[in-house]
């Protein structure tokens, strides 16, 4: 299956690390199907030894997706691994993904471990994980400023041990693409069993490299990409799965492999993770930025209208694009929109999930008469967020004068209990979030705040994300409504809820 290429996601896992960016088992389940619906071959649910939150995300995960392996990852530790065999029990197919540093600096000044040492360690570990499954991955931890005798070494050990598939990382984001790409013909060349195992390449976007890094390695000889939505991920982030599938797709002519992905669920897929994590697309990102298919230069636009291939090399719609034409109104019904929201790859876990996010429709139309995809994906995830936590926010009431003070009171319902409470400061949001600050007992460092409207004109739902640090806790708060102070104080609830339940959780580095 050589022509094959695997697509290994790991948004719910690596995508989690970025600051403020973690998911509830609800959510990670959201996101999963659409994953699976999208044909991703692996999903790396999570990590499962992190926490608790983490352990029952992975297995209601495993529990629900069924034309995906599930992966947990585990270091090369008989108790994580043990914890990630545990939650991926309900798996239909499952994956343990284990790994050890191998760079010169990782085992002297992280490890504390000889290099005998690590390889001992890294061979027990893939034998104790093939105790629960037969698929198992081995990643040899910053593998890109790793010593490369050294690697074949340890992959050829690890292969006879087990692995079924060997990940190389670039950890840190070190790697120029034919460095990188070099590192993976020549390991493939010189273990002598890597015939036996599939080789991975795991690229992080520190040089802005990550999608390059793993297209070269793609180019000699692997046969898996490890990647994220939107390419969300530790610091700059993880390679981008839309970008790595379309160029692989769009390059048939250079590359000789295909991914199994069902492109058009690519748009709602990256939906979903920016509004369950908070972190905004950018305009100009490829493939689902909300540039990614517009033409302002007249030459172009005129291009485009004579003959699309002047101008684009892939089809909007092939990737989930639409004209962004108006789907629902006033007077549809119910089941019309159960049935458009499906088509967006928007479920509901129960009838009263669906009834209320209808209810908020209907809402909506009487005060907007224009109501597109992009908005009743908005009104699906606000749904999902409000049912968030022990706090709701009940009313608002504003007053804004130029040249005064402004005045705002605030109605939460903490455990079900009204409480209320008026500020008064110099701006509207920031009177809103003092007074939300004074019911909750807490004062909260707000580190990010940013506005953008979810469509067009002046009636536009506005979109809200904030970003909190409390105690060191990071988290990103979303929330939506055709008025901006309201959106703002939405997005302030729904991260201070998660401030209130985060946990605190063991993140590895790969």
């Amino acid at each position: 299956m050589s022509n094959k290429l695997i697509i290994f996601d790991t948004t719910l896992r690596d995508g989690e690390q970025s600051p403020g960016a973690s998911m509830t088992k609800n959510e990670k389940v959201r996101i999963a199907k659409v994953l699976e619906k999208m044909k991703v071959d692996v999903i790396e649910a999570g990590f499962a030894i992190a926490s608790v939150g983490d352990f029952e995300a992975v297995q209601a995960v495993a529990n629900v997706v069924q034309d995906s392996v599930i992966c947990s990852l585990a270091r090369a530790l008989d108790k994580d691994i043990d914890r990630a065999g545990e939650a991926l029990k309900g798996a239909n197919a499952s994956r343990i993904h284990t790994f050890i540093a191998t760079s010169d600096i990782h085992m002297k000044m992280k490890l504390q471990m000889t290099p005998n040492q690590v390889v001992e360690q890294a061979v027990r570990a893939v034998k104790r994980a093939k105790r629960y499954t037969d698929n198992v991955e081995f990643s040899p931890e910053d593998a890109g400023r790793s010593d490369e005798d050294f690697l074949c070494r340890i992959i050829e050990a690890t292969i006879k041990a087990g692995a079924t598939t060997i990940n190389i990382p670039d950890t840190v984001g070190y790697n120029i693409p034919h460095q990188f790409g070099a590192t993976i013909k020549s390991l493939i060349e010189r273990v002598p069993n890597s015939d036996k195992a599939i080789f991975s390449a795991h690229c992080h976007n520190d040089l802005g490299l990550a999608v390059a890094n793993s297209l070269s390695a793609v180019l000699n000889g692997a046969r898996q990409v490890e990647c994220t939505i939107n390419a969300l991920g530790e610091r700059a982030g993880n390679a981008s799965l839309e970008e790595l599938v379309m160029a692989v797709r769009t390059r048939q002519d250079i590359f000789d492999c295909d991914t199994d992905i069902n492109a058009t669920h690519i748009l709602s897929a990256s939906r979903l993770v920016s509004s369950v994590t908070g972190f905004i697309v950018q305009l100009n990102k490829a493939i689902v930025g909300a540039n990614a298919f517009a033409h302002e230069a007249g030459i172009h636009q005129d291009g485009v209208l004579k003959h699309r291939e002047t101008y684009e090399i892939m089809r909007a719609e092939d990737v989930g694009w639409n004209a962004n034409q108006l789907v629902l109104g006033k007077h549809s019904g119910r089941n019309a929109f159960k049935v458009r929201l499906a088509e967006l790859d928007v479920e509901f876990h129960n009838e009263e999930s669906l009834n209320d996010a209808f209810r908020r429709f209907k809402e909506l139309t009487d005060k907007k008469h224009e109501i597109f995809d992009e908005d009743l994906q908005a009104l699906a995830s606000e749904t999902q967020t409000e049912t968030y936590g022990a706090i709701k926010l009940v009313s608002l009431k504003v007053c804004t004068e130029t040249g005064e003070e402004n005045t705002a009171t605030v109605v939460l319902s903490i455990n079900d209990k009204e409480q209320t409470a008026t500020a008064n400061t110099s701006g509207a949001v920031d009177a809103t979030f003092s007074a939300i600050d004074s019911l909750a007992g807490i004062k909260i460092n707000l580190q990010l705040y940013s506005v953008s409207n979810v469509t067009q004109g002046t009636d536009a739902l506005g979109e809200v994300n904030v970003r909190l640090e409390y105690n060191g806790r990071i988290v990103n708060g979303q929330g939506v409504d055709t008025d901006i102070i309201t959106a703002s104080a939405k997005a302030y609830v729904h991260g201070l809820n998660k401030v209130l339940t985060a946990t605190n959780k063991v993140h590895p580095q790969i």
